[in-house]
Order: structure tokens, then C-alpha cells, then sequence
């Protein structure tokens, strides 16, 4: 397979060939090429931390099938998702349990979309259950930290939780955080009222991620102090965002990426699964939702609480650009490079040798305000078009 593009890096003109699902060959394009800047680009596929669904279905349900799974799998593609994390959200335990055995089943099943899933991102239950912090997670449903339940639903999603966000307010909370670190899993602090010393004992305990940092916060907070403050200034603790256009203005996405440097932030899309569907109001296991005109996903009869995102990451990079002045490498490396190497994941490059996970793609810079989508050409996973039609030239 020969693809053709501008390096995500560089801007050069570049062909990549493929060979046995890896990057065999990479070479500048040389000679007089007219319209270079009408090139799409091409970089590593997408990895977004953050997906709860897609098109009417949520990954969080007791209704979730193989089948259904599969489904949502297979749409990340046509994002430019080459890897996602399924993300479960605050229920009741067989509830939980379902949904994640679900997952674990349809990725024994399917090679296509266990190469998709790099491990479930399980956000809550362990929650703050105040107005604010908690979002639209339900409060009934938000509990202290419980290691033997956490154990349980590790084992019915077949080890596959490699994200958990908790909030760190409660009695305990550090050292549940080491036991869940030392098995392996990322712990991200989110959804919480800490307060400064909450958060500094979990992060000396192994938390590493702040999640979607701005949000499921209270509306009001103290000047100082306040756990936004704490968290920006911890320089361990990473930061996911959702830079959707919606979720944080312009000017607080250029400070969190200031203050915690490109290199400690990460692009997230937060999709919930009426992602893809008409404006209108829907009934949820969360609760009623809507869908704005203008593409906020909101609490159903107001138009300020927002209860996740409607649109893809991609969105985040052009948002990002915009936002916080970073250019097209920075911007992707926060979509695609940042988030592997939270994991522990190997992170996809446009290099020889490296998987061949990669997106062929347009973008408008001109657009005002970044609010131009990414629009994908193509997308690769493991050396296969999975979706659109590759442009070479």
C-alpha cells in the first residue's frame, strides 16, 4: 500500500509505503510539485481516552451487546480514531458488570475491534456526589472507593480497565489509589471537590491524570484556594480536555495548556452516545439530555450544564490551535502520542518500522474561531484502510 501527504511534522511532501501492517518505506517526494498546500496531511491515527458511545448507543448500559460494541468500534474510524478507550460510567454494579464484560466479550470475539480498544477507560463510580463535581453522573449511584467491588469489575471486564477516574475527597482515598496503581491501572483524579491535600497525598500515592480538567467542577468556586489551582500546579498530574468549542472558553484552554505545557495535555472527545444523532431532546440512563442546535450536549431544559460531548476529537485539534496558539504537530501529538504514553501503550509514528496506524486528512486553518473539523481522507489501522479512499497523489 503507498500513501502520499504532508508530514504531520514537517509540512513536507512525503510517501509512505506499507508492508506487512508496518511502515516499510518513508521518503520525501521530490521534484517540482504544483499545489503542495492542497495536500492532505497525514499523521498516526487518533487515540481518544475518552469515548462513551456513539449514534444512540452507550457503552454504560445493561442493553450493551457484543454486536453493539462491535458497531461503535467500528465508526471510530471515519474520526480518525486508529485506538479508543470504551468509557463506563457511574451505575450500579451489574450494571457496570454487564457493560464491562460486554466489552471484554466483543473484543475476544472480534480481532477488528480488539485492535481498536486499547483498554477501558472506567470513570466513576467512585465519584463526588455534590451539584457540580459530579456532572450529570447520577448521585444515587456515586459511592466511596471499594476495592473489593473495583477488584470485581477488573475481573469481569477481563483486566481490560487501564483508565480509572475517581475523585480523592474521601477518607481512604490515597491508599485505594496505590492499590489500583500497583495493579496496573491508571488512576486519574475527576469529578471531585479535594481539596489541596486530597490531591497532593493521591498523586504521591500514583494518580497521574487530571480528567477533562475544567469541567465537573462546581459553577462558583473560591479565588483560592481551589482544586483547579491544585491540579494546574501539580506537575505531575497530566491533563485530558475537551476542547470542543463548548466545554471550556478560549482563553482557559490557552492557560491550562500554558500552565501545564503541551507536553503534559492531552486531546479527549468525551463523546456520549447520542453522539451523532439529530438535535432533540433524549432520554438517557443518566437522565433527559438534549442536543443543541449549535451542538452542545446539555442537561435537558437549560442550556449551560453540559453532560459530554457531541463531536469527535478531531475537533480538539483545530480547537487547540486555535485556543492556545500550538502548532499542527503539538496539537496531534496531545491526540495521539500523549495519550499512548499515559498508557503505557506504544505510541504510533509516522516512522519505518512502526505500526502502520495512521490518517490521511484536510484541514481548513483559515477557519475562524478553529471551529474547522479535521475532514479524513482515510484512515489505517494495522496496515488496512478501514475507512474512506487513500489519496496518493
Amino acid at each position: 500500500m503507498r500513501i502520499r501527504g504532508r508530514h504531520y511534522q514537517t509540512a513536507k511532501p512525503v510517501e509512505v509505503e506499507i508492508s506487512q501492517a508496518v511502515i516499510s518505506r518513508l521518503q520525501a517526494v521530490s521534484g517540482r510539485i504544483e499545489h503542495v498546500d492542497r495536500w492532505p496531511w497525514i499523521a498516526p491515527g487518533w487515540f481518544d481516552l475518552q469515548v462513551n458511545g456513539h449514534g444512540g448507543q452507550e457503552f454504560c448500559s445493561g442493553e450493551l451487546t457484543v454486536d453493539g460494541t462491535a458497531d461503535i468500534a467500528r465508526r471510530m474510524p471515519a474520526f480518525g480514531v486508529t485506538r479508543f478507550c470504551p468509557t463506563v460510567t457511574t451505575e450500579r454494579f451489574d450494571v457496570l458488570r454487564h457493560s464491562l464484560a460486554t466489552i471484554a466479550a466483543a473484543c475476544d470475539e472480534s480481532a477488528e475491534t480488539s485492535r481498536l480498544v486499547a483498554g477501558v477507560h472506567l470513570e466513576g463510580p467512585y465519584l463526588s456526589p455534590q451539584d457540580g463535581p459530579r456532572g450529570a453522573h447520577p448521585r444515587e449511584h456515586c459511592r466511596r472507593p471499594d476495592w473489593d467491588e473495583f477488584r470485581r469489575l477488573q475481573d469481569a471486564a477481563g483486566g481490560r480497565i487501564r483508565l480509572l477516574t475517581m475523585s480523592v475527597e474521601f477518607d481512604g482515598s490515597a491508599e485505594f489509589v496505590a492499590r489500583v496503581v500497583h495493579g496496573g491501572v491508571v488512576v486519574a483524579i475527576g469529578h471531585t471537590a479535594a481539596d489541596g491535600d486530597h490531591i497532593r497525598a493521591a498523586t504521591d500515592a500514583g494518580a497521574r491524570l487530571c480528567t477533562h480538567l475544567g469541567n465537573g467542577a462546581h459553577a462558583s468556586l473560591p479565588r483560592h484556594p481551589n482544586y483547579l489551582w491544585d491540579q494546574l500546579a501539580e506537575d505531575r498530574l497530566s491533563a485530558s480536555l475537551i476542547v470542543d468549542g463548548h466545554h471550556l472558553p478560549p482563553a482557559v484552554v490557552k492557560t491550562f495548556v500554558r500552565a501545564k505545557t503541551p507536553g503534559r495535555c492531552l486531546l479527549v472527545s468525551d463523546m456520549s452516545g447520542l453522539a451523532g444523532l439529530p438535535p432533540g431532546r433524549y432520554d438517557t440512563n443518566l437522565c433527559a439530555l438534549e442536543i443543541l442546535d449549535d451542538g452542545r450536549l446539555v442537561i435537558a431544559g437549560q442550556r449551560q450544564l453540559l453532560a459530554g460531548a457531541s463531536l469527535p476529537i478531531g475537533t480538539g485539534i483545530a480547537y487547540v490551535m486555535a485556543s492556545a496558539g500550538v502548532d499542527l504537530c503539538t496539537a496531534v501529538d496531545m491526540a495521539s502520542l500523549h495519550p499512548a504514553e499515559l498508557l503505557g501503550a506504544e505510541p504510533d509514528a509516522l516512522e519505518v518500522g512502526r505500526p502502520a496506524n495512521l490518517v490521511q486528512f484536510d484541514l481548513d486553518e483559515s477557519s475562524p474561531g478553529g471551529n474547522a473539523n479535521p475532514t479524513v481522507r482515510a484512515t489505517i489501522v494495522g496496515g488496512e484502510a478501514v475507512f474512506g479512499s487513500i489519496w496518493v497523489g
